[in-house]
């Protein structure tokens, strides 16, 4: 079946609940959280661990299967199969990072203290080994651009991390732009890519290391993810975990020295989380297949929500339109607070988030995803309208 006969299908609400059980219960609008599994990924996990009770768990099955995945987690964002390592949690491929580079005392390391903590403390950790840390400072809250990271380099900078649309303010970042620049002034740049993978396209010609795992808009499991080093960044990048399957051995038996295997594989020590990776598999496989639709629906989608939300007085945190937007729509209303709007949501079975900035400030944080539909949002809308 053709892309274009697959979406016009998702017209049909009982294919949609079908394809997206949680569809039947909820309108879910908080994939920039944790995001429900759709029907072919939960099956996938399924199938494999019952297999895995019924046959046995087979390690040659699971080492294709996890060839397959490195090469469709390439695809998507552009890079060489081999540049893929298959991990679990973002900061868990973070961490990798920041342990395995070759520090020396002064180094500087620029990222952005109002990131989620995943992406500050791996770098904050590295204060205990004379690295300093340089914040940015946008003028809006996620709002970093390449003058604000230009503005933060000196000759000490060794790496720049950043995230590549921000949690809350839902601002994108210019990866390419702030790539280039790095690019000029060879300094490594770090990307924590986990709110936007899936949702928007990523292009990692510029980036040095990406980490993102697989539970928000790649719609795949928790405990799943991806990490990308730059071929060109394999030997600058030592291995922090050292195990069976990332050292060359014979026949099961310890060589005297560590020899690490080819590629990014290296960074892998055994297999880890073969359900979580079966099911990032099958949800990378769906997200390839709808990849040139996804974004242009969840955009028409926020802006359905961006133009009720206006006529109904609320205001927004990040960009509502341009270059610099994401699925993620974050708003407040001047006179209510958000906590109220979320509550009544919640108890429509409406899915969204509370967020907070640093000061305190609550806000509601809206994040369809390319299965959800105009119905949902208008019906959204109404619940918002009677509490306005």
């Amino acid at each position: 079946m053709s892309v274009s006969a697959r979406i016009a299908q998702l017209a049909d609400e009982a294919f949609r609940q079908h394809e997206f059980p949680v569809c039947q219960r909820r309108i879910y609008f908080a994939h920039a959280a944790v995001a429900p599994l759709p029907r072919t990924v939960a099956e996938a996990m399924i199938a494999y661990i019952r297999t895995a009770s019924e046959g046995g768990q087979k390690f040659e099955a699971a080492l294709q299967q996890m060839s397959e995945t490195r090469a469709l987690a390439a695809q998507l964002i552009g890079c060489g199969a081999d540049e893929i390592a298959l991990l679990g949690p973002t900061s868990l491929g973070l961490n990798l990072i920041a342990q395995g580079l070759d520090w020396k005392n002064g180094d500087e390391v620029v990222c952005y203290a109002d990131d989620y903590p995943a992406n500050v403390y791996p770098w904050m950790d590295l204060r205990r080994r004379g690295v300093r840390l340089v914040y940015l400072k946008p003028e809006r809250l996620g709002a970093i651009t390449p003058d604000v990271v230009e503005a933060a380099l000196t000759a000490r900078t060794r790496l720049v991390a950043l995230s590549s649309t921000h949690f809350v303010s839902g601002f994108r970042v210019d990866l390419a732009g702030i790539g280039a620049l790095l690019k000029t002034r060879d300094v490594l740049f770090a990307v924590d890519a986990i709110q936007t993978l899936g949702a928007s396209p990523i292009c990692v010609a510029n980036v040095d290391f990406l980490s993102a795992g697989a539970q928000k808009w790649l719609l795949g499991p928790e405990g799943a993810g991806i990490l990308y080093v730059k071929k060109s960044r394999w030997e600058h990048l030592r291995p922090a975990l050292v195990g069976a399957t990332n050292v060359v051995s014979t026949n099961d038996i310890a060589s005297d020295e560590i020899n690490f295997v080819p590629g990014a594989q290296r960074y892998e020590p055994t297999i880890m989380n073969v359900p979580g990776m079966i099911g990032m598999k099958a949800a990378l496989d769906m997200v390839l297949e709808f990849r040139d639709e996804i974004p242009s629906r969840i955009f028409a989608l926020k802006e359905k929500i961006i133009v009720s939300l206006e006529s109904l007085g609320f205001e927004f945190l990040g960009p509502a339109r341009g270059a610099s937007v994401s699925g993620i729509t974050t708003c407040f209303h001047p006179r209510i607070p958000s906590k109220h709007f979320v509550e009544i949501l919640h108890a429509g079975d409406v899915a969204v988030s509370l967020r907070s900035d640093r000061a305190g400030k609550d806000y509601v944080r809206i994040s369809p995803h390319f299965y959800n539909t105009s119905e949902e949002v208008a019906k959204m809308i109404e619940m918002l309208h009677r509490a306005v």
